[in-house]
Parts: structure tokens; C-alpha cells; sequence
């Protein structure tokens, strides 16, 4: 069984990514998708979006880490996978579900499910052009405007060479709208010959005993669910194991939270810190009543050292810091 983080574009960057894999549970994650257009990027553009290449492809916790790509050339897409690879991508990972307006009218993402040839040429060239011994996956929806060609697609996928699929159980028009229609994770999971992870919906532990139910797969790959709710995917490895599976804390989640806002505080300019701080906070508050009480507070605030104070960062003690950085 594995537990995926999901690549979520304007989120989930290394910060969250490194975060969030050190509470536990997560097997691998994914970067946010390097688009691709015409030409081969150059390095410093993934080591921007994939600074875990530094540091052998893996987040600080030891998780492994996937490149994304998205656009609508393979052989372009085919080149710069193998570039990535060449500087040190574990894992080829290519987009079909992205649902942004900008992205699809630029022949990018979930649109592209409308052309299931295409999905199979664009995976064949990127496995064909890769070194052998790198995995390629892929990620789609169920189709853009209904669900009609979401077979065809999966079976694309896999006979071009992708040796995993994960299935956002929503077509681009439903977007987010509940619900995900994890019947159909099962009815692909029957056609195509590659392991299947479900995507969508999954908030908590419950969501997750009912999508394994529905779907018949055990892999699942968490987004807005594990963002909100950080000590998911430890609770659903805690019944993998066979163990009690407890929430995280409020007063756990605390030093994780400072760690998180210290980190866009030495990385981002200080008017883009506070809100990707409140982007995260926003989210939280599903979860937890507190987040919601510190979201209040912080919502206006755009200094970063009245939001240091806010947050305790300058007088934590000692032995915390120490445990958070």
C-alpha cells in the first residue's frame, strides 16, 4: 500500500512538502508541474521548483520525491524528463489533470484528455527517451467535459509506458465539487494492467475506509485532505501497520506550523511570506478551531515580525526551535 502526497501548483512547494512529510505516512510526493512549452529548460528552473534535487531527491524526512512535467509536445516533454533525470528526477511524472483555465487553453493539462492518442504518444516518447531504469507515471481525471473517454484514456496511458496512474476522480468540469466518483477508480483499476492510486475527497480516515471500499485499491494519493488534516496519511499508515490511529494535536502541529512560516520567511520577500502563511491557515482551519481563532488574528496582518510575534517565534524556548529546524 502507498500514500502519495499530491502535487498541488501554488501550495504544496517544498516548504509544505517538507513539512508535511515529516509528520508521517507519506511514501512519496510530487513536485509542482514544470510546464513545457517549446524549448529545453534550463537547470536552474528545476532546481527552483525541485530543490530536493540537491539533496538526492528526497525531503528532509527521507521522502522520495517525483518530477512533474506539463505540456502537450513529447518530444519536448521527452527531453526535458530526460534532463531532469540527468539531474537526479528518481521519477518521471506527467500531468493530465490539471484543471486551470490558463493551463488547458494552452493545450496543457486535463484538456488533453479529450485526445487519448496523444496520451499515448506523449508517455511512449518520455519512456523511450528516459533511462531505462526510471520509473514514468501519470496523473489524470476522469475526462474534461464527461466521463465518455476516461477508459480509453487510462488504457493510453498504461500501453504508452506508464508504470502507475493516479486517478483524480473528478472530470475538469466538476473541478472540486464533491462528489469524487471513486466507482470509476474501479471500473479503471479493471482495464489497465498497472497498479491505480485513488485521488479526491479523501478528508478523513472515514473518507479513506470508503474509497478503498468503493474503488478496491489500497494506494491513494492525498491533496487538499492532508493539507488540512496533516496527520492523515499517519493515520491511515497507523491501520496499515495494524496500530491505533490517533489525530494530531493541535499543540503537535504548533512547532510544525512556526517551522513552516520560519522557512517562507528566509525564502520568499516579505510581502509574499504572510500569505503563504495564511494560504496553509486557511486550510488548517477545517481541522482545527484553533487555526481558525489564529487565522482571525493574522488575516490583515502583512508585518512579518507583528506575525513573528503572533505566532510566539520570538520567544519560543530553546528546545523547541531546536526540535523544529
Amino acid at each position: 500500500m502507498q500514500i502519495a502526497l499530491a502535487p498541488m501548483e501554488g501550495l504544496v512547494d517544498e516548504i509544505l512538502r517538507d513539512v508535511l512529510t515529516r509528520v508521517g505516512g507519506i511514501d512519496w510526493c510530487v513536485t509542482e508541474f514544470i510546464r513545457v512549452t517549446e524549448r529545453l529548460l534550463p537547470a536552474a528552473t528545476y532546481h527552483k521548483l525541485a530543490p530536493e534535487l540537491f539533496d538526492g531527491a528526497q525531503t528532509r524526512a527521507g521522502t522520495p520525491m517525483r518530477v512533474q512535467f506539463l505540456g502537450s509536445d513529447p518530444q519536448c516533454l521527452a527531453d526535458n524528463a530526460a534532463f531532469a533525470c540527468s539531474l537526479g528526477a528518481p521519477v518521471i511524472d506527467l500531468n493530465f489533470g490539471c484543471p486551470a483555465k490558463t493551463v488547458n487553453k494552452s493545450r496543457g493539462g486535463a484538456v488533453l484528455l479529450r485526445e487519448p492518442e496523444l496520451l499515448h504518444t506523449i508517455v511512449r516518447e518520455v519512456r523511450r527517451t528516459v533511462p531505462t531504469q526510471i520509473p514514468v507515471t501519470a496523473k489524470m481525471r476522469l475526462g474534461f467535459d464527461d466521463k465518455s473517454v476516461a477508459l480509453d484514456c487510462a488504457r493510453a496511458l498504461a500501453e504508452g509506458g506508464a508504470e502507475q496512474i493516479v486517478v483524480h476522480a473528478r472530470t475538469k468540469v466538476e473541478g472540486y465539487k464533491p462528489p469524487a466518483h471513486w466507482e470509476w477508480v474501479a471500473r479503471i483499476k479493471e482495464v489497465v494492467s498497472v497498479p491505480v492510486l485513488a485521488n479526491g475527497e479523501i478528508w478523513t480516515l472515514e473518507d479513506w475506509y470508503r474509497c478503498r471500499q468503493i474503488s478496491g485499491v489500497d494506494d491513494v494519493m492525498l491533496g487538499r485532505g492532508l493539507v488540512s488534516r496533516p496527520g492523515l496519511a499517519r493515520q491511515i499508515a497507523a491501520v496499515r501497520a495494524g496500530e491505533q490511529p490517533g489525530e494530531m494535536s493541535w499543540s503537535e502541529l504548533q512547532p510544525l506550523l512556526l517551522d513552516f512560516w520560519q522557512q517562507a520567511r528566509r525564502k520568499l520577500a516579505p510581502r509574499y511570506a504572510p500569505g503563504r502563511l495564511k494560504q496553509w491557515l486557511a486550510m488548517l482551519t477545517r481541522t482545527y478551531p484553533e487555526a481558525s481563532a489564529l487565522f482571525a488574528e493574522i488575516r490583515r496582518e502583512q508585518d512579518c515580525e507583528r506575525i513573528d510575534r503572533l505566532l510566539g517565534a520570538t520567544t519560543v524556548k530553546a528546545g523547541w526551535a531546536e526540535a523544529v529546524l
